[in-house]
C-alpha cells in the first residue's frame, strides 16, 4: 500500500465497472476475473456500482457484495472508488458507510436524480454524506441522467468540507474544468465522466477519466491518460483517434448494453443485463464490432 494521499492517487484511467450477471444473479466469479484483468492491463483505479454497473437494479445486498468483491480482488493495488449515491440521502449514507467499512478508498456520490433538488438541497445532501463518513467523496455531476446540474459555486461551498475531494464531471463541457480549477484550485480532483471529450478535459487541467471505454480497452485508455498527464498530447491524440469510434458506439444504445456486448465478444462475461436494460440490436452490434476492429481489439 502506498502512503500517497488518495486525492493524489485518483489520477489516470479509472474504469466505471460493469456488473456481470449469470442467470439473473451477480456473477462474482466473472467479476473478480474482470477486476484482475483490468489491473493487469494498466487501469489506474476501479469504480464499482455506478450507473455503468447497473446499480439502480442491484439490491442493497448485491450492491454491497459487488463493492466488497472489488475491494478484495483489487487488494490495494489500485484505488477503489465505490459508487454509493442515491436520490435518498439516508440510503446514500447507508451505502457510503458500508463502503467505508468494507475498505473503499473513496466514494462516488451522484447528484440526486428524479427529485430535482435545488442548489441548497444538493449542498445539504452532500454535506450529510460528508458528515457520516471519513473517506474522500467525489461529486458525480451528470445532468443528462439526474436532470440537475451542480453549480461551480455549490461545489466551492462543498469543497470547504473535510471529505469532499473532487468531481466526476459528465457535463461534456470542458470549460467547466477551467472554471472549477479557478474556483477550487489545482488540488480539487477533476475526473471526466465522458470519454469522447476526455482529451479536451485533460488539456484544461483534468486529472483523469472515470471511463466506460476502459471496460473494453483498459490498456489503450491507460496509455491515453498517461500521455495526457505527461503533457504528450501528440501521443494522446493518436490514441484518441484509435478509441473514438469505441467512445461513440459504446453509446449507440443506452450504456452499458453496448459495453456488455463488447465484453462478451472478448469472452470476459455473458451479455446479460437486467430489465429495463436489454441487449443491443444488430445495427449497434455491427457498429461496436467495427469500433473494436478499429481500436485493434479484435481481428474480425
Amino acid at each position: 500500500m502506498t502512503s500517497t494521499p488518495i486525492s493524489q492517487r485518483l489520477r489516470g484511467s479509472l474504469t466505471a465497472l460493469v456488473t456481470p450477471f449469470r442467470d439473473g444473479a451477480f456473477d462474482e466469479h466473472a467479476f473478480r476475473a474482470f477486476v484482475a484483468w483490468q489491473i493487469e492491463n494498466g487501469t489506474h483505479g476501479l469504480v464499482p456500482t455506478g450507473t455503468t454497473g447497473e446499480s439502480p437494479t442491484l439490491s442493497h445486498a448485491e450492491h454491497d457484495r459487488v463493492v466488497e468483491a472489488c475491494i478484495d480482488e483489487a487488494a490495494g493495488k489500485v484505488p477503489v472508488v465505490a459508487g454509493a449515491g442515491s436520490n435518498s440521502t439516508a440510503e446514500a449514507i447507508e451505502r457510503s458507510r458500508h463502503a467505508e467499512k468494507a475498505g473503499a478508498d473513496a466514494l462516488l456520490i451522484v447528484t440526486p436524480y428524479y427529485n430535482k433538488p435545488t442548489q441548497e438541497g444538493l449542498y445539504q445532501h452532500f454535506k450529510a454524506v460528508n458528515d457520516a463518513v471519513g473517506i474522500p467523496i467525489l461529486i458525480y455531476n451528470i445532468p443528462g441522467r439526474s436532470i440537475v446540474d451542480m453549480s461551480v459555486d455549490t461545489m466551492k461551498r462543498l469543497y470547504e468540507l473535510p471529505n469532499i475531494a473532487g468531481v466526476k464531471d459528465a457535463t461534456a463541457n470542458v470549460a467547466r474544468v477551467s472554471l472549477q480549477r479557478q474556483a477550487m484550485g489545482e488540488d480539487f480532483v477533476q475526473l471526466s465522466g465522458e470519454d469522447a471529450t476526455a482529451l479536451g478535459f485533460m488539456a484544461h487541467g483534468g486529472h483523469g477519466t472515470i471511463s466506460v471505454a476502459s471496460n473494453v480497452a483498459p490498456r489503450l485508455c491507460a496509455d491515453f491518460q498517461e500521455a495526457c498527464l505527461a503533457g504528450d498530447f501528440r501521443t494522446a491524440l493518436g490514441l484518441q483517434d484509435r478509441l473514438m469510434p469505441l467512445h461513440t458506439h459504446l453509446f449507440s444504445e443506452t450504456s452499458p448494453a453496448p459495453t456488455k456486448y463488447a465484453l462478451a465478444r472478448l469472452g470476459l462475461m455473458r451479455e446479460e443485463l437486467r430489465l429495463p436494460m436489454v441487449p443491443v440490436g444488430e445495427a449497434t452490434r455491427a457498429l461496436v464490432d467495427g469500433a473494436m476492429r478499429h481500436a485493434g481489439l479484435t481481428n474480425g
